[in-house]
């Protein structure tokens, strides 16, 4: 069975931070590029970050660059999110998303999904 499970999400102080992770079960992750998507309350989902499957080609949105760091270890199937000096704003579910095309920040180029990990930020 096809499974992707992320781990890590918490409540942290405002310029905290958080390292998810997002490990996957029944496949490997070698051929899969991988997307972190997010959604706050009230929000509409938003892609985050991505990683391409050979780990040389990532993406990030505006509101996250230069504070996130996508990166993989396919050694052990799992690819993780460092989130560094997180803001409140930061505050939403976090879901990790596998395809085996090219990836990006659109959610509708993926095929598996995970059921999403809880970060809240604040004070």
């Amino acid at each position: 069975q096809v499974q992707l499970v992320e781990s890590g999400g918490g409540l942290v102080q405002p310029g905290g931070s958080l390292r998810l992770s997002c490990a996957a079960s029944g496949f490997t992750l070698d051929y899969y590029a991988i997307g972190w998507f997010r959604q706050a309350p009230g929000k509409e989902r938003e892609g985050v970050s991505s990683i391409s499957s050979g780990g040389r080609i990532t993406n990030y949105a505006g509101s996250v660059k230069g504070r996130f760091t996508i990166s993989r270890d396919n050694a052990k199937n799992t690819v993780y999110l460092q989130m560094d000096s997180l803001k409140p704003e930061d505050t939403a579910v976090y879901y990790c998303a596998a395809t085996t095309g090219r990836g990006g920040l659109f959610e509708t180029l993926y095929n598996y999904w995970g059921h999403g990990t809880q970060v809240t930020v604040s004070s």
